[in-house]
């Protein structure tokens, strides 16, 4: 029998994600409808049959409507629960959403990376961006940016930048070259830790579901962690 979220609070993230989770959940028995036809208007809330609730968020505020309660499940990149270091678990890799937070720069300026080099790189991703360099031995300058972070080598405002890439055909149209992955990204499913003593059933179940459904497809997401507190949008 297939899970019912009754009861449940789901925050999802708007955008391209959304279209790929979707159908994920309906496979799992969760009815949808009313949140795929609701995508091109604009309501945020929608209420499911059977009591469960949909709460549609930009990716990067789905671990904060998580954290506070507000959501007791939600779907967020590994790049935003790496970033923000969220007291959440993430017992489920859903493995959608591929793309890799990776370092570029422009491709005739490369620069030369050694300790104590003074460099500035922009990025969305400060905390992740820095944590990276330090363990090269270099003291980046973080120029924190939130959108067209190509530009920042372009005009000369960063020598580099850390951003999402998909295919990496926007940095190939600028002129930038990948330089290094920092991070393999896929969404993630994610729990509030109460919710998870509190709507145990629902939630076990929601979590198995998805578990035997991305089985069947062959999928390569796999199990984050059981009980592990964990730690956008637009690629390149």
């Amino acid at each position: 029998m297939a899970p019912r979220a009754d009861g449940l609070t789901l925050a999802l993230p708007k955008g391209r994600i959304l279209k790929q989770v979707l159908p994920l959940l309906r496979r799992v028995g969760i009815d949808l409808a009313a949140v795929w036809e609701g995508e091109h208007d604009r309501r945020l809330l929608f209420d499911l049959p059977g009591g469960a609730r949909v709460l549609l968020v930009k990716p990067v505020d789905v671990p904060t409507y998580v954290e506070y309660g507000v959501a007791d499940v939600g779907v967020a990149g590994a790049d935003t629960l790496g970033e923000e270091a969220r007291d959440l678990y993430e017992p489920l890799d859903l493995g959608i959403g591929a793309c890799r937070l990776a370092i570029a720069e422009p491709a005739a300026r490369p620069t030369p990376l050694r300790r104590g080099i003074s460099l500035r790189v922009a990025t969305k991703y400060p905390r992740l961006t820095l944590n990276h360099y330090r363990s090269k031995g270099i003291q980046p300058e973080i120029i924190p940016l939130f959108g067209s972070v190509e530009l920042g080598p372009i005009t000369g405002l960063s020598d580099q930048i850390v951003d999402l890439v998909e295919s990496g055909e926007t940095l190939r149209q600028n002129n930038l070259r990948e330089v290094e992955t920092i991070l393999y990204v896929t969404s993630r499913l994610i729990v509030h830790p109460a919710s998870l003593k509190l709507k145990q059933a629902p939630i076990t179940a929601l979590i198995a579901a998805l578990r035997d459904a991305l089985a069947t497809d062959g999928s390569t997401a796999r199990n984050v962690s059981s009980a592990r507190p964990t730690g956008s949008e637009g690629t390149a």
